[in-house]
């Protein structure tokens, strides 16, 4: 993907044949002028000193969603701790400067009472281990937002908060779901916006929409142009699709090419609980943006082959700014396939996919790449 922005007019200025207060005398002999031809003005160049290229890595995992089993499995005696579970895909986390999850279970906290399926609230703790991977930027959109109320919102975007975390698609107050959270990292700005198909039937209470942000065409339109004057790259979050699917439906694929045409850069999906593939979306100002339609689940209780099988998405954002434009280029589109195991729900473990089915991993990396052959694989 490709994004020019002009900045500086480059001006040629041309030199006056006369300098200010300068006098002929007249002459007497008459020259003739010699024929002349008309010469091409020299092409201007930018000096490379004055080039400046920056690179900025992200990473983006798919449903972090803590069944009771699993959060029982990971119960101390003084809390809970999930920093185990996810030791051996920290290092290909905290690695990329900037990292978004998909929060897709409230961390509402134990002060409430924890629960699973079908109303979610988690503990704190999930908070922390996300924190402690590197984790810099959650999506809160989603249809658990509101399976325990209020309170758990309040007490998720607290903690948040108290852990230096951005979020992003859910708010305490109609002035904070106006905000757009932003992340620099060396001199690039990233954007964040998500927002979800429903609620499981969850009505929000009247007067609060900005509790949960919902897939609306006008206001995602909206959003995205307030977006691109914060940042230069906007990274979108869309809670859609069916579950269990393993590729893209009509709508899911529409919606898309709709944020694309609006100023989306980055669109990440989430809520089919398995993967599907990643895509390039051509817009009509030539311009390119990157898709992928579903990052599956990365960390949660579900059980099967596919809902059991995640990973993390790496992109490489390029800045090059000149003295007449700045250029965003996304490249480096890479996967790295993980899976959650688990013994008579318990001993949940995080690993690397390749490690636990080698012949699964080449077809989910074919999987992945199918619309993007030239996707690259670290593992």
């Amino acid at each position: 993907m490709k994004k020019v922005r002009v900045s500086l007019g480059v001006l040629l200025l041309p030199l006056s044949l006369l300098s200010a207060g300068c006098t002929f005398q007249e002459a007497e002999t008459v020259i003739e002028a010699a024929p002349f031809s008309v010469r091409a003005l020299p092409i201007a160049t930018v000096p490379e000193k004055v080039i400046k290229t920056r690179e900025v890595t992200l990473a983006a995992v798919g449903d972090v969603l803590i069944h009771d089993r699993v959060y029982n499995d990971a119960e101390t005696e003084s809390g809970y701790n999930f920093n185990p579970k996810l030791e051996e895909v920290k290092p290909y986390l905290e690695q990329a400067d900037i990292t978004i999850a998909n929060s897709e279970s409230i961390v509402g906290g134990s002060e409430i009472g924890l629960s699973g399926y079908p109303s979610f609230n988690s503990p704190y703790e999930v908070a922390d281990t996300m924190k402690n991977v590197g984790v810099d930027v959650v999506a809160m959109a989603n249809n658990h937002t509101l399976d325990r109320g209020i309170q758990a919102v309040e007490n998720a975007i607290n903690y948040w908060h108290q852990l230096g975390i951005k979020h992003t698609g859910s708010a305490l107050t109609e002035e904070a779901g106006r905000d757009i959270p932003t992340v620099t990292a060396n001199d690039i700005t990233f954007s964040f916006l998500s927002y979800t198909y429903g609620t499981n039937g969850v009505q929000t209470p009247a007067g609060q929409e900005y509790l949960v942000n919902r897939i609306d065409r006008a206001r995602i339109q909206e959003d995205l142009k307030r977006a691109q004057e914060l940042s230069d790259v906007v990274v979108l979050n869309l809670h859609f699709g069916k579950e269990y699917e393993r590729m893209p439906n009509a709508e899911q694929i529409d919606l898309a090419h709709f944020a694309a045409e609006n100023g989306a850069d980055i669109i990440l999906g989430h809520h089919p609980h398995v993967l599907q593939p990643a895509d390039w979306i051509e817009t009509s100002d030539g311009g390119e943006t990157f898709v992928i339609y579903s990052l599956g689940n990365f960390f949660s209780g579900q059980d099967g082959l596919y809902k059991q099988t995640g990973g993390i998405l790496h992109l490489t954002v390029e800045k090059v700014t000149d003295a007449a434009s700045e250029t965003i280029t996304i490249t480096e589109p890479a996967f790295t396939p993980t899976f959650v195991t688990s013994e008579n729900e318990q001993n949940y473990q995080m690993e690397l996919l390749k490690n636990v089915d080698p012949a699964f991993n080449e077809e989910i990396k074919e999987h992945m790449s199918m619309w993007v052959p030239e996707m690259m694989f670290i593992e």
